[in-house]
């Protein structure tokens, strides 16, 4: 089965505990690795569950434990400290170990392995998420224009693309990883709209609405590649009758664009735009929330957009200044003292 998984249809599967051995044991995780993955609609899905896995098998690697036969709660309690001391955020922490958590049930659940889940903790001793508050720092709205102004005044040949970027993940929120796996027929119209349909998180499809300012600079971007011209067939991938996929941002050479360069991007612009921030593409998805409610956008309307499956996770992002705004403090104190 492993040898189909080829393609755009799966990342690369994390390599085996030690690279060094070609025992049947490293093939069999491999393969594990691969059919658990296929499971998984989303190819954004799939890529961040095997980077949470990749990191779980190097630290065993190092430790010189085998995943399949040798891992054991201990061990996941040693890598949640070591990350820990490592400085990982408590909602890093939690994704990897759901990720972990889950393949092996996954294995159990498919009578693969007769052994318990060794990242099943005691949910006292998992990292715990903050449900009212993130730790992440939002722009506020100088620095947000200030951040898309830096981005308009790029130059290079890759100007068109920083803007659009910048536009998209500031106005809509969408993750980086929505955005670089994106392809360009996925834009389309919805009742009078301009759209952006893609699998979101949790292998739902889901669709942002795109308003003026980011179609203008897409549109730009677009036009200016020479890939998309009307005279230029796009070329399959993945062999003869397979779907066409063009990327919606690409780098120069035409190959889809990474998160890295994102980030990298984002940091660029931050610093030309003295923004005393540490920029990630998280924290525009965060700027996009915080300012949207500030703005008086409404909270289920944000956690659609966002495509929030729990309201509590948006409220995470509802602490701006204008949260005090609202406070029903001030909303008592007014009706106590009327009249």
């Amino acid at each position: 089965m492993t040898g189909a998984l080829t393609g755009e249809l799966l990342p690369a599967v994390p390599p085996s505990p030690d690279p060094a051995t070609t025992t049947t044991a490293g093939g069999e995780l491999q393969r594990l690795l691969a059919e658990w993955l296929i499971g998984y609609r989303a190819a954004n899905t799939r890529a961040a569950y095997a980077g949470d896995l990749q990191h779980w098998l190097t630290f065993l690697a190092d430790a010189g434990v085998d995943p399949l036969t040798e891992a054991r709660r201990l061990h996941t309690h040693a890598w949640l400290r070591a990350q820990e001391a490592a400085g990982a955020a408590t909602a890093t922490r939690a994704r990897r170990l759901a990720a972990v958590s889950a393949f092996y049930a996954w294995m159990i659940a498919e009578e693969l392995s007769d052994r318990a889940n060794p990242a099943a903790i005691d949910p006292k001793r998992k990292p715990r998420v903050n449900p009212h508050r993130t730790t992440t720092s939002g722009l506020s709205r100088e620095q947000a224009m200030a951040l898309q102004a830096a981005a308009d005044a790029d130059t290079g040949p890759q100007a068109a693309r920083t803007a659009a970027i910048v536009a998209l993940l500031l106005y809509t929120g969408i993750r980086v990883s929505e955005l670089v796996g994106a392809d360009v027929d996925q834009l389309g119209q919805d009742r009078g709209h301009r759209v952006l349909r893609f699998v979101a998180k949790g292998d739902d499809p889901h669709l942002v609405v795109l308003p003026p300012p980011v179609t203008r600079r897409l549109d730009a971007y677009l036009a200016g590649r020479a890939d998309l011209a009307g005279d230029r067939l796009p070329v399959p991938v993945g062999g003869a009758g397979a779907r066409v996929r063009r990327p919606l941002v690409v780098t120069d050479s035409g190959r889809r664009l990474d998160r890295g360069a994102v980030w990298r991007l984002l940091r660029r612009l931050a610093k030309t735009a003295e923004i005393p921030v540490v920029m990630s593409p998280h924290v525009l998805r965060h700027t996009c929330a915080t300012l949207a409610r500030d703005a008086g956008a409404r909270l289920e309307d944000i956690q659609d957009q966002l495509g929030h499956a729990d309201a509590r996770t948006t409220r995470r992002y509802d602490h701006g200044g204008a949260r005090l705004d609202r406070a029903p403090a001030y909303t008592l104190a007014g009706y106590l003292t009327a009249g």
